[in-house]
């Protein structure tokens, strides 16, 4: 019975005290989207088909009926790793200046508009759950703000209207709340819920070269988990995390283009880079200079597509001692206040489903890795997969 009026649980108790998402216009480009990450600490800005953007001060316009009623839709939603793999591209290598002046549209996935869906705040939290159990990431629910002060930098949509901005991990705390309600399921061990996904597990080998992350990267961003770093025997050694690289800017970009997989998880990591990483980074950045330079002089013709790109990188780590040296990531390990270790969370399949819930949450992260007593990498535990568990409890108590 308890379980039942949870469900009926509308989504506007969810946003209570939420602020409202930072929006960019779908008109804005790349480098409006890399300086508001830079300003704001949400790890995501939402990504809209109107005018609107917190960046650009829109001047009052007179408006048609027509541009009344035209409605302002969230398309999708762009964070540091979406520019940091654009940048990456050998295209965008080659001409970083053009890179920022993109539009943001660059950067979202072709299945973006999936990711991102517009319900009422009426709407049930068994509705909501089943919405993120068809993908979906984040919930745009209109709200409204009763005071505001002069100064705020909300962006209003639709005739004034504002919005809340909710996550699967919003849900999930939510649901922590009333865990009692669930029993027993959540003391269950994860490997008698089905929720061990050994499917979609991004791993690569410590020497295999960063920049083969690039396309696993977005996968993890679709599935919001991680890449895992193993040795050749399986054994589990750590990560490449996206919440990691959302903490940096695109400064990484030589350190991808240049490190293996795991002198990068290194240099991520929220203490800054070690100094030896970063003079590497500049002397590889210099060889590949200098390889192309010579080339190019021998007359090979394939190599000139990166000698714009090499060439800026050597001088800005020549020229910008905070370049390449992480001093001027978004938190980068110089604030006390979020600093912390690139360290993995980890769990073992007799885990119970509330233990990996828990640490999921506590360490601010969708995902936990699941590993044997020797160290053995076996699968990962997402919050997808874990919302079915209480979906389906939901369900069979209506």
């Amino acid at each position: 019975m308890a379980a039942a009026g949870l469900s009926g649980h509308e989504l506007s108790d969810l946003c209570l005290g939420k602020p409202p998402p930072r929006s960019l216009s779908v008109r804005d480009t790349v480098a409006d989207a890399l300086a508001a990450l830079k300003r704001i600490d949400d790890t995501y800005v939402s990504v809209w088909n109107c005018n609107h953007s917190f960046i650009r001060k829109q001047q009052p316009q007179i408006k048609s009926q027509e541009q009344l009623q035209c409605c302002c839709t969230c398309i999708g939603k762009v964070c540091m790793v979406d520019i940091i793999c654009f940048l990456s591209k050998p295209q965008n290598l080659s001409s970083p200046s053009a890179a920022f002046l993109s539009p943001i549209s660059a950067l979202l996935h072709d299945n973006s508009a999936v990711l991102v869906r517009h319900l009422p705040p009426t709407t049930s939290l068994l509705e909501a759950i089943d919405v993120m159990h068809e993908g979906v990431q984040n919930l745009v629910i209109p709200i409204q703000i009763q005071f505001e002060s002069l100064n705020s930098n909300n962006v209003h949509h639709n005739n004034n209207t504002t919005y809340c901005w909710l996550t699967q991990e919003d849900v999930f705390r939510y649901l922590l709340n009333s865990i009692g309600v669930f029993s027993p399921t959540p003391g269950n061990p994860i490997n008698t819920l089905g929720v061990i996904d050994t499917q979609n597990l991004f791993a690569v080998c410590y020497d295999d070269p960063a920049s083969s992350i690039l396309d696993l990267l977005a996968l993890s961003l679709l599935y919001q988990s991680s890449i895992a770093i193993v040795d050749p025997n399986g054994k589990f050694g750590g990560e490449i995390s996206p919440v990691m690289l959302n903490s940096c800017d695109e400064s990484v970009v030589p350190a991808i283009a240049t490190l293996s997989a795991g002198d990068l998880t290194a240099y991520i990591d929220c203490g800054g880079p070690p100094e030896d990483l970063v003079q590497l980074v500049k002397e590889r950045v210099k060889e590949k200079v200098e390889e192309q330079n010579l080339l190019e002089l021998l007359g090979d013709e394939t190599t000139g597509t990166g000698l714009t790109s090499w060439s800026s990188f050597s001088s800005s780590c020549s020229s910008d001692e905070e370049f390449c040296s992480g001093k001027n990531w978004k938190l980068g390990g110089y604030s006390a206040g979020v600093g912390r270790r690139s360290e993995a969370i980890v769990c073992y399949r007799w885990s119970s489903l509330v233990a990996v819930m828990i640490q999921a949450l506590a360490h601010r992260v969708s995902y936990v890795w699941v590993v044997e007593e020797d160290g053995t990498l076996t699968g990962i535990v997402t919050f997808q997969g874990m919302l079915k568990v209480f979906r389906d409890h939901l369900k069979s108590m209506c």
